[in-house]
Order: C-alpha cells, then structure tokens, then sequence
C-alpha cells in the first residue's frame, strides 16, 4: 500500500450473512464528522421495470495496482536509469496530474515531465509500461465470475489516455467499462465532486455501490459520500470481503440459470 496510516474498519453487509463479518466493508468516519450525513447527489430515477432489471449492487473499481499492475513504481525508475526516490526528486509536481486530468497532452507531458524540462524518449516510456501492464494474481478470475453472475461493472480511475494501452493488452473491457476515467470525467480521486459525478452519471443511490481501491484515502472518501468501500489487498481478501457481503461469485450458481 502506498498510504501511510491506517483506519478504523467496520463491517457493513449489503445483506445478512450467517458468517461473522471480517475486513474493512466500510470506513468509520472520523469523531468530528460521526453525526454528519453524507453528502447527497440530485439523480433522475429509474422506472420500475429498469430498477427490476438492474442487478445491484453495482461495483466500482480502481485499476492500478487494484486490478493492474502498475509499472510506474516497479518499472519506470529503472527507465530512467534512477531509484524512485530520485525519479520523484526530479519530476515535475503537478505533470502527470495534469496528464490524468486530460489537461495536457502526452507531447505537453513530455516538455513538462522533469523539472529541469530535460528531453527523454516518450515511446520508449509508453513501451516500457505496455510491458509492465499485466492483471494481478487472480483478479482476472475473480472478475469473469463476477461478469458470469451478472454484476454491472466499471473502472472508476485516475489514469491518463494511455488506459486505451491497458485496455489493448489486456482488453479489460471484457469485463467492465471504462465508464469514469480522470483524464475523460477531468476529476480525479479523491475529490469529493468525482464520486458524486459518478453517483449521478449511474442514476443509483450510494449504498447500492461498492467501491474497490488500494488506496486508502480513496476508500475513505467513498465513504464519506455513503459508498460501501473496500480496502484492495489482494484478490483472495477482495473474495472473501465480498462474500461476506453477500456478493455471488459461485461459477457454479450460473451456470445453472444459463
């Protein structure tokens, strides 16, 4: 994990389970806000025969280091022929922000990346995270069980364009949509405002949605608007987390309504 800190975890099901809950289905919000209510978003709502044939809940999941390994902390800094403490010594604050927020191009983050504006070979650094691109150890199983039982899916991630070079690779989309991108959506986790773009854009009240980072600010700030947050680990905690939520991952369930 890449956050220092940690924070209180409770447990709350979607549905009652028989089994004693376990890890983090949702963050306490800290002293000074537990008698505030989340914020709320204005929604359409949907008809009757739409909410019928809606399978909630909904989840929602980061893709860096959630679902995909992320090579700019494994791969990059040796790239660059630098330790990762030097690489982020020497690159520009506020670049590759302004990259995921699809306020610059790739050309304008290659003038901006370094500080000292120094050239480097940007094909070179897209080849070099395509290579690094891959799905983490039993995510990509988890995922066809959770499409096979019919779950709506989408990527909601900070990430620039060059999620069309993740999805070439490893065509994510098989599973989810790449509904709420930063660079597209121009926000960027975790600001209060994406979330509940996101809420508004689904048509769906918060705690019908279950959120997935490894971050845990992101995670917290789900929960703050009323998402059901989940602390990504590993893909066998993911599992058992939402199975105790009473999420359906049985292969064999399917296949006996198919």
């Amino acid at each position: 994990m890449r956050v220092a800190g940690a924070a209180t975890l409770i447990s709350i099901p979607l549905k009652p389970s028989k089994t004693k809950p376990t890890r983090m289905m949702a963050l306490n919000y800290s002293n000074k806000n537990k008698n505030m209510n989340p914020p709320t978003v204005a929604m359409a709502s949907l008809s009757g025969k739409e909410n019928e044939k809606r399978k909630l809940p909904i989840l929602l999941f980061d893709i860096m280091d959630t679902i995909v390994r992320d090579p700019f902390y494994h791969d990059v800094p040796a790239f660059f022929g630098m330790s990762m403490k030097e690489l982020i010594e020497c690159k520009h604050p506020n670049a590759w922000i302004e990259f995921e927020m699809g306020m610059i191009s790739e050309m304008e983050l290659a003038r901006k990346f370094f500080k000292d504006g120094r050239p480097f070979d940007l094909e070179g650094l897209k080849i070099c995270m395509k290579k690094g691109y891959s799905y983490l150890d039993g995510v990509e199983e988890l995922l066809h069980e959770l499409k096979q039982n019919n779950y709506e899916m989408h990527a909601f991630t900070n990430y620039p364009i060059w999620y069309e070079i993740i999805e070439d690779k490893l065509k994510i989309s098989t599973y989810l949509s790449w509904t709420f991108c930063s660079c597209v959506i121009g926000m960027r986790k975790p600001d209060p405002d994406f979330y509940l773009e996101v809420l508004r854009q689904l048509k769906v009240d918060p705690a019908n949605c279950i959120f997935i980072d490894d971050r845990i600010r992101n995670v917290e700030a789900a929960v703050e608007v009323g998402i059901v947050g989940l602390h990504f680990k590993n893909a066998n905690l993911l599992r058992d987390d939402l199975s105790q939520m009473g999420i359906n991952i049985s292969t064999d369930e399917c296949q006996k309504n198919s």
